[in-house]
């Protein structure tokens, strides 16, 4: 199977970067110290991995497409980055102090491989999964312009109920989840970036590192969608439309796990 990424990813590291907020709600969730092993599952690019290597730690980075760890690699050469799925990790057990994997899980094919592998080379500290809940996806204002792409992504994400249940399945307990909203200040223009900033919505060359708009919108879609945003925000009619899809519990969520 050739990884999505390999296809739509030769561009990411335009448009996508660590955010800070972001970056420091892992490393305290963590805990980050200088003699711990940390994994970045499902790496891509290696942004976040990097931002948080500097901080501290030995870092490792895996990730399936060689697209993604060749721009990540370029990024830092002290990161051992690997090519490998995230169902058979090429680690022995108990190896990680810590584990990271942010906007990935919906990639992956067969999650309860992929948490029992986490459990396995994961030592006595946390699992943190930065994800997005179908529930939440639903009040994206995106789904009023591109109803279609919208429905497929959705349905690519495992509901709340799954994810938790198939972290305790695979020995986790879960600590918190903490929700987090969109602002105008994301740096990292992934899926809802553009929340507070529809007009980014116009630029191709965002839409080309979001996996949605890459490989799931049709292209009529996305032509009539974009023709409805620009005509919506040139007329005012934009916040009435937004209005509709209030996000009360957050456009996102960390969620934090340990080792039983």
């Amino acid at each position: 199977m050739n990884p999505i990424y390999n296809n739509i990813g030769h561009s990411y590291s335009s448009t996508r970067r660590a955010d800070p907020f972001i970056v420091q709600q892992l490393a305290d969730l963590l805990g980050i110290s200088a003699e711990k092993q940390f994994l970045d599952l499902a790496c891509g690019t290696g942004n976040y991995t990097n931002e948080l290597a500097s901080l501290g730690g030995r870092w490792h980075g895996v990730d399936i497409s060689s697209v993604m760890l060749a721009q990540a690699s370029a990024k830092n050469a002290r990161i051992n980055w690997c090519l490998a799925g995230a169902h058979q990790l090429p680690y022995v057990s108990n190896f990680f102090d810590g584990v990271i994997c942010t906007l990935a899980i919906h990639h992956f094919f067969d999650l309860p491989a992929v948490f029992t592998e986490v459990a396995r080379v994961l030592n006595c500290g946390r699992f943190i999964v930065f994800t997005a809940f179908p529930d939440q996806m639903r009040q994206y204002w995106l789904y009023h312009y591109f109803p279609g792409m919208m429905k497929k992504s959705i349905s690519q994400m495992p509901e709340q109920l799954v994810v938790i249940q198939t972290l305790q399945s695979a020995g986790f307990s879960i600590d918190k989840l903490i929700p987090f909203h969109v602002t105008n200040q994301l740096n990292d223009l992934f899926l809802y970036a553009g929340k507070e900033r529809p007009e980014q919505y116009l630029d191709p060359r965002v839409r080309a590192n979001i996996s949605s708009f890459a490989s799931l919108c049709e292209a009529d879609e996305l032509e009539q969608g974009l023709r409805l945003l620009q005509e919506d925000l040139s007329t005012g009619r934009f916040d009435q439309v937004a209005e509709r899809y209030p996000s009360n519990t957050g456009d996102y969520v960390f969620i934090s796990a340990s080792i039983r």
